[in-house]
């Protein structure tokens, strides 16, 4: 069986390194080329641990001239929005598809790629979070909005995380709106001491981030009405929890011509 050949584009970001790892485990899929910003060798040595194979890839930073000389067929971005929308320009228009994981994509972005796979007939994967666990959330977010009039999210991460708030926080928000087909309730401070101390809200929601060493990643969901809460929490202790959405999106994107949002989509919740 010929096997799916990948590039990594963010190849030494931790992310990049997981997935690296993960693709590298899965038979049906190859690395065959890794991207970074800034690059020293011409080549990045990988050994593959099913067979203990040690190979060579081609290693570079520049993009275009990777793609075409690897024919990748498929992409899979951890960087930066600015990184991936210039990727996304360059690989797409290659016919080649795109798994990105990047947070901070605008909405404007969004529609540039949805634009650039209609165009060049390929699909592209776009989702906020590659977790199973946070994917459930937001399903279970979307079922408890129908029900509660007040509702707060909480995001937690690292300290190096470089938006605010979380892709999968937003996410969760417009998905919890949508549901419930109406702005929540926001309960108005009349005597705010502490200048944003309610953080920031998207039509009602009110949304809480955390940045500190001790997080890697996580989101609790509090639902309120009289007399009771619902809290819904999800908590990411490892990266090796994004590793098996990334490869579903790796082996499905292969079979669409479009803009696919979420990982939800294709785990057909």
């Amino acid at each position: 069986m010929e096997r799916t050949r990948v590039v990594i584009h963010g190849a030494l970001g931790k992310m990049g390194q997981e997935i690296t790892r993960a693709v590298l485990r899965e038979p049906g899929l190859k690395i065959v080329g890794a991207v970074e910003k800034k690059v020293t060798q011409k080549y990045l040595p990988l050994t593959e641990p099913l067979t203990g194979t040690s190979e060579l890839v081609p290693f570079s930073s520049d993009l275009d001239s990777l793609v075409k000389s690897c024919s990748p067929d498929v992409l899979v971005d951890f960087t930066n929005a600015e990184a991936s929308m210039a990727a996304a320009r360059i690989t797409i228009k290659q016919k080649v598809r795109m798994v990105i994981g990047t947070t901070g994509l605008s909405e404007e972005n969004l529609r540039e790629i949805e634009q650039l796979c209609q165009a060049n007939e390929v699909g592209a994967v776009v989702a906020p979070n590659f977790s199973l666990g946070a994917v459930l959330l937001v399903r279970l977010a979307r079922v408890a909005a129908k029900f509660f009039d007040y509702a707060e999210i909480i995001e937690m991460h690292h300290e190096k995380k470089i938006d605010a708030p979380s892709g999968t926080a937003v996410a969760t928000a417009k998905a919890m709106l949508e549901a419930r087909g109406k702005p929540f309730i926001y309960p108005k401070t009349e005597e705010e001491i502490v200048s944003s101390v309610r953080g920031g809200q998207i039509e009602g929601i009110a949304i809480h981030s955390l940045r500190s060493p001790g997080f890697m990643a996580g989101q609790e969901v509090i639902f309120s009405g009289a007399g009771q809460t619902l809290s819904l929490r999800c908590e990411t202790i490892s990266r090796e929890s994004y590793t098996s959405g990334v490869i579903l999106a790796i082996k499905e994107v292969t079979k669409h011509k479009e803009l696919i949002y979420g990982l939800d989509a294709l785990l057909k919740l």
